[in-house]
């Protein structure tokens, strides 16, 4: 059937349009490309979710030759959903863009930054669907340089000094994955994660230091990519000093598409059996509850609103790593879940302080001061994002926090409970003083006039989407849940 081939065609048509943005010279022309085919891409991602809920999860050749010689793509529950999940956010991001990039670039290089936008999601999705560990590689290298060019592409020297820091530490990180791949190689003789497993699964117990060394590997590697705590010091700088579409897109789908592709190196090429003989879970899970509660403890005293979001990220993605680290289905469930709900929420956030930002001309907290009375839509966005990351029943960020707290219970880790608990709690210690502040206080609103800085309707409405969908996310995160469990499996 040939919407078998909607994955591969959806990657084409990131690629492909990519290349035709730079040689157009009008603005508004390369604006239309790149949301019509980013809108056409999330349509072709829909309708091949809804043939693999029917009918299942299938394989696809790219190419003439089968595998493991040629190159395929699995497309699977998880990856379809993720697919849907990039296309979806890159399309709201893309939609908010349209009316704010012009603020915060030169014109002439507006193109280029389509350009780069369309390549970047292009190959995150390729580093979700592809069954290949090199071709994974490939892709993450893209996707790597294409991050950096999302954020050095204001011009500024904070931009050119934290692509430099992110360009340096994602080498060293590609280089230790590039590393691991090799050593799983020179043990199965293959690069497809199935016939690894397949070999993995019969010999590993005569290369004990070899499969320690290259699961070490791919953890440190993908760890600084994905900003795994310690090996976040990278993200702070590159998340708040690039133009606001490109904080949402690295802070909700770069990070992602690196931490699934450690989720299916672990759980499907290595796979459970093999990995519970190591302390490589104990150590993810250990660096993922120090993320939670440093991630947040760091973000508290930040006085740049999106630096202190970009700290937020660390934290979330602890939660992630809590649950890839527990070393059960459930658990890696709902790190996937979580996935899902910090990028829907977090992709809201960034667009709504770039919004403040861009009316205010202010990125300190001391000066978002009474912004509720100037912006009360869009604080009030913001809040309801907030709320789904300190946990607030009904949102996503509950519900992951939720069934983590059940996960632990499930392979009686209770101390667990105490530090999902407290990251919740610290969550609010920085969330909630800026929607205090901006709504509440008469020194806050004193001499602030009534919607004097709001944004138009049609500028905010892809923020207000995503808020729905995010509400939405957590309403049926039940059938979500079970969606992912059964691509697991």
């Amino acid at each position: 059937m040939i919407i078998k081939s909607f994955p591969l065609l959806v990657v084409l048509i990131l690629f492909v349009t990519s290349f035709i943005m730079p040689i157009i010279k009008k603005n508004n022309v390369v604006k239309a490309i790149s949301i019509m085919s980013m809108g056409l891409c999330f349509l072709f991602s829909a309708s091949v979710l809804i043939y693999v809920i029917e009918k299942g999860k299938f394989f696809y050749k790219v190419g003439h030759f089968n595998a493991p010689i040629g190159i395929e793509f699995y497309i699977g529950n998880v990856e379809i959903i993720m697919g849907v999940l990039f296309t979806f956010i890159s399309l709201m991001v893309i939609w908010y863009s349209i009316y704010s990039i012009d603020k915060e670039i030169k014109e002439s290089r507006i193109p280029l930054y389509y350009m780069l936008i369309n390549i970047l999601i292009g190959s995150l999705l390729g580093v979700v669907y592809t069954n290949d560990l090199f071709n994974s590689f490939v892709f993450v290298e893209v996707a790597t340089l294409a991050s950096c060019g999302i954020i050095v592409i204001k011009d500024k020297k904070e931009n050119i000094k934290a692509t430099l820091k992110y360009l340096i530490t994602s080498c060293l990180g590609s280089g230790l994955v590039l590393m691991g791949i090799a050593f799983l190689y020179s043990i199965t003789g293959h690069l497809n994660i199935s016939y690894i497993h397949e070999v993995l699964i019969n010999n590993y117990k005569d290369y004990p230091n070899l499969i320690l060394i290259s699961l070490g590997l791919f953890t440190v590697g993908l760890g600084v990519k994905s900003s795994m705590f310690p090996l976040h010091t990278w993200l702070p700088d590159a998340h708040s000093s690039a133009p606001t579409s490109s904080s949402a897109i690295l802070s909700s789908l770069v990070l992602k598409a690196f931490v699934l592709l450690l989720i299916k190196i672990l759980y499907r090429a290595f796979g459970i059996e093999i990995i519970s003989n190591f302390l490589i879970l104990s150590i993810i899970l250990i660096l993922g509850s120090m993320g939670m509660i440093m991630g947040s403890v760091f973000a508290i005293f930040q006085k740049n609103i999106k630096r202190m979001i970009a700290y937020s990220s660390v934290a979330q993605m602890g939660y992630i790593f809590l649950g890839i680290g527990l070393g059960t289905e459930f658990g890696v469930a709902i790190a996937i879940f979580h996935i899902i709900a910090h990028a829907v929420t977090k992709s809201a956030l960034f667009l709504t302080v770039g919004a403040m930002i861009e009316k205010t001309g202010h990125k300190e907290l001391e000066h978002l001061k009474g912004i509720g009375k100037e912006m009360p839509v869009t604080l009030s966005l913001f809040l309801i994002g907030a709320l789904s990351m300190i946990g607030i029943p009904i949102l996503p960020g509950f519900i992951s926090k939720w069934y983590l707290a059940l996960a632990s219970i499930r392979v009686d880790k209770l101390l667990l409970l105490g530090v999902i608990l407290a990251s919740s709690l610290l969550n609010a210690v920085y969330y909630l003083p800026i929607v205090i502040n901006g709504f509440f206080g008469e020194e806050n609103l004193k001499g602030k006039v009534y919607k004097s800085k709001r944004k138009p309707v049609k500028e905010i409405l892809p923020v207000i989407v995503l808020v729905m969908v995010m509400v939405y996310t957590g309403i049926v995160s039940g059938r979500i849940i079970d969606l992912i469990q059964l691509g697991i499996v």
